[in-house]
């Protein structure tokens, strides 16, 4: 298990946590990130695009000039995909773009990008925010403080929605509640602020033990 400082809200190390090997230690699977990251972006997908083919456009069916004689091709519509106004050619249809995924490859892409981003050092531990109103100034000071910059996800739990609101208007900065995890934000920002309730919620979550409940 792996020893990581924790942080207060002005960047000062005041104490160490210990996190779970099964899920900040595991082996990092980048082909298991990846699968889970166009699972999740294919799923966001509405899939409503379509177009209208030869046979769905509005116009006359009659044959627009005769056969032969004319020294061109032959056609026998004005809907045909070839002129201004016709049908289009394997055009989109409304359909789904849903992919499935096990539900064990899930929770191993999600230990793996958490595992990853404790090698890389981009994941900060801190006691708590310390926000009582949303205020953005005073996020924007807590995150220079830990990370030198703005452009981190901030985890938090239900009840915090001070530190939602106070993070919204930050553009290189998101909020996200610790049991709505995903791939997508946890690998798409420099670093992931983790308070140590958020904590708590990512144990009770994505440990093997409450997988091994779960099986039961």
């Amino acid at each position: 298990m792996a020893q990581v400082p924790v942080m207060n809200a002005a960047g000062k190390e005041i104490d160490k946590v210990t996190l779970p090997a099964d899920i900040f230690e595991v082996e990092v699977n980048v082909g298991l990130m990846h699968q889970a990251f166009v699972r999740q972006m294919a799923n966001a997908r509405q899939g409503t695009n379509s177009t209208k083919r030869r046979g769905e456009v509005r116009g006359s069916t009659a044959k627009i000039y005769r056969q032969k004689g004319t020294g061109r091709a032959r056609h026998g519509a004005r809907t045909a995909p070839i002129f201004v106004g016709g049908g289009q050619a394997h055009g989109p249809k409304p359909r789904s773009y849903e992919k499935d995924m096990p539900k064990k490859m899930r929770r191993g892409a999600i230990r793996s990008a958490l595992s990853a981003l404790l090698r890389d050092e981009q994941l900060v531990i801190i006691d708590k925010f310390g926000i009582d109103q949303p205020r953005t100034k005073d996020i924007k000071q807590i995150l220079q403080a830990l990370t030198g910059g703005e452009n981190a996800l901030v985890l938090f739990t239900e009840g915090s929605e001070n530190i939602q609101r106070s993070v919204s208007n930050l553009p290189k900065a998101q909020a996200l509640r610790a049991n709505y995890l995903n791939v997508r934000d946890l690998l798409q920002y420099d670093k992931v602020i983790l308070p140590l309730d958020a904590l708590d919620v990512i144990v009770s979550i994505w440990g093997t033990q409450k997988e091994g409940a779960t099986n039961a």
